[in-house]
């Protein structure tokens, strides 16, 4: 009996393991920059491009599940994680630096998802690059150049930032931060609040205090009609007010476009509520 017991307690053992996606990680020196970089699996390859006051752990929740179905990539955006920043003054652009990234991985077309900030980066880069582009994915969606009814309400919350970290340090703006009235905490689990505070206390908040390089920020709401790849803008049921708006606009701009919202979710809905998100993710990539 206890020799069963032995036998079966080690194929589960082996078969976690064999299901353990490999993930190759490195430093892809592009632009004058360093970009760390993660990629795990096989199949039609995805980027994936994380959020303000974090890094490429916006998407523990879900790399290693949508690395089951495709080639995943995902990497620290300049001056976030372990990427390099830049010094004060010096202007770039996120979507060149993505663009460098793929070559450099010899990726020449890919599904391309970005979170939040990340959405402004993947929507510039489907504007510039549309023939590297199989399909965009906008997630707690935003776009460069765009001034919300909600506006007020958006930057009364992130406005405190420099303040906070003026009177408390860095660490003060990212135990505040998941408690901004904007982002609903109230819905994420204790588990997830923690996750978001754990990863946003090893970002700089460098581009917050006027210390780090200053982005170009193309006025791509004016042009989101140019956008003819396939299109899937996911928000939530508690999404942030600014970020609905957003989404309705790239629902209603965007040809062909799919909206899908994510019950049960704030603005973290990879986080919230992963099942949901992944499936709605392959889904839309296995049906182009």
């Amino acid at each position: 009996m206890k020799s069963s017991l032995f036998i079966a307690s080690l194929l589960i053992i082996l078969f976690s393991c064999s299901n353990k996606q490999e993930v190759k990680s490195g430093f892809a020196d592009v632009n004058g920059t360093s970009l760390y970089y993660e990629v795990a699996g096989n199949g039609e390859p995805i980027i994936l491009v994380h959020g303000n006051f974090g890094d490429r752990r916006h998407w523990d929740y879900n790399f290693e599940e949508l690395a089951k179905e495709f080639k995943v990539i995902r990497y620290d955006v300049r001056g976030y994680g372990k990427s390099n920043s830049s010094p004060k003054g010096y202007k770039y652009k996120d979507h060149d630096d993505l663009k460098a990234l793929l070559d450099y991985l010899e990726i020449p077309k890919v599904h391309i998802a970005g979170f939040s900030m990340g959405s402004g980066i993947v929507i510039n880069f489907a504007l510039e690059y549309p023939e590297m582009c199989t399909s965009l994915i906008s997630v707690g969606p935003w776009v460069g150049g765009y001034s919300p009814p909600s506006i007020n309400e958006f930057s009364s919350d992130l406005g405190r930032i420099p303040l906070i970290i003026e009177q408390g340090g860095t660490d003060a703006a990212a135990e505040e931060l998941i408690e901004f009235p904007i982002f609903k905490a109230h819905v994420s689990s204790q588990d997830v609040k923690n996750f978001i505070t754990h990863v946003a206390k090893d970002y700089s908040f460098l581009h917050w205090i006027g210390e780090g390089p200053t982005r170009i920020e193309p006025d791509a709401v004016n042009m989101l009609d140019q956008i003819k790849v396939p299109t899937l803008i996911m928000t939530s049921e508690y999404d942030v007010n600014a970020c609905l708006e957003v989404a309705d606009l790239l629902h209603e701009k965007i040809s062909g476009s799919k909206l899908v919202r994510i019950p049960k979710a704030t603005h973290f809905m990879m986080m919230d509520n992963p099942e949901e998100f992944n499936r709605s993710v392959i889904n839309f990539i296995i049906g182009i």
